[in-house]
């Protein structure tokens, strides 16, 4: 199901003997579009330290309570490797994260979780998780290669960033809508209303993205300010299904990502 980015702000984080703290953003990566880290404010209990939690760690997402249950504790978020999350997150401090929590590294394998399409662990990697594993250390060196290799992008950052088409501005980035299951970012949803009077609320795939420019917030789109006046208007009240999806690439003239 596509929810969402904004959604997760304000969930509360359970770790197995008690509550971690409140969603305050996500980070995801440019490269695959897929949500990596939920950006997490502890709070008092640990002096409103900002932690990264990975959806390797993520055990349920529960909408009715706006919760979200992990297979941490306390003590092992506690201990974790300090990062800035003011600050861009390199592979290196990635690596230094997935080895305290033995997760798998997404960046390396060809699939959206590395080696799967899904952020799963086996039954070993759950049971050490907070441990520093006995595991093969070449899957790691590739985090430390390029310490300034920075693929993490705040979600909240890119709020507000201006859509560039290949003839003009044609609105800015109100959100995004990701798939709760794999966590793959999906869409941009761009308000159009300050470019065109009576403007209106529409879809930009990620995948139809050429680029990101971070130092003068623009997201480049092959597309037309044509194409996307006369996109498939976005209804808030109604849920994205296949058919809407379908309906939305077949006016773009795109191939459907799950083709």
């Amino acid at each position: 199901m596509l929810r969402k980015v904004t959604e997760l702000n304000g969930y509360s984080l359970l770790a197995t003997d008690g509550e971690l703290g409140k969603v305050k953003d996500v980070f995801f990566d440019d490269e695959k579009w897929t949500i990596r880290y939920l950006v997490v404010e502890t709070g008092s209990w640990l002096n409103s330290r900002q932690v990264l939690i990975s959806p390797y760690s993520i055990a349920q997402v529960n909408a009715a309570d706006e919760s979200i249950a992990v297979r941490l504790t306390q003590e092992q978020v506690k201990n974790s490797p300090d990062i800035d999350t003011h600050q861009p997150i390199s592979r290196q401090m990635e690596g230094d994260y997935s080895r305290y929590y033995g997760l798998g590294s997404y960046w390396l394998g060809p699939e959206l979780w590395g080696a799967g399409a899904l952020p799963i662990l086996g039954a070993a990697q759950v049971e050490g998780m907070g441990h520093v594993p006995n595991r093969a250390e070449e899957l790691l060196e590739a985090a430390s290669d390029n310490p300034e290799d920075y693929h993490l992008r705040s979600a909240d950052n890119v709020k507000g960033y201006h859509i560039r088409g290949t003839d003009d501005e044609i609105g800015h980035v109100q959100d995004m809508l990701f798939d709760d299951e794999n966590w793959a970012m999906r869409y941009f949803v761009v308000d159009t209303r300050n470019w065109w009077p009576g403007g209106r609320k529409v879809l930009i795939a990620t995948h139809w993205i050429d680029r990101l420019d971070w130092a003068d917030s623009l997201v480049y789109v092959n597309l037309t300010q044509d194409q996307i006046r006369n996109s498939p208007e976005l209804d808030p009240d109604q849920p994205l299904d296949v058919a809407a999806e379908t309906r939305l690439h077949q006016h773009y003239d795109k191939r459907i990502y799950w083709e």
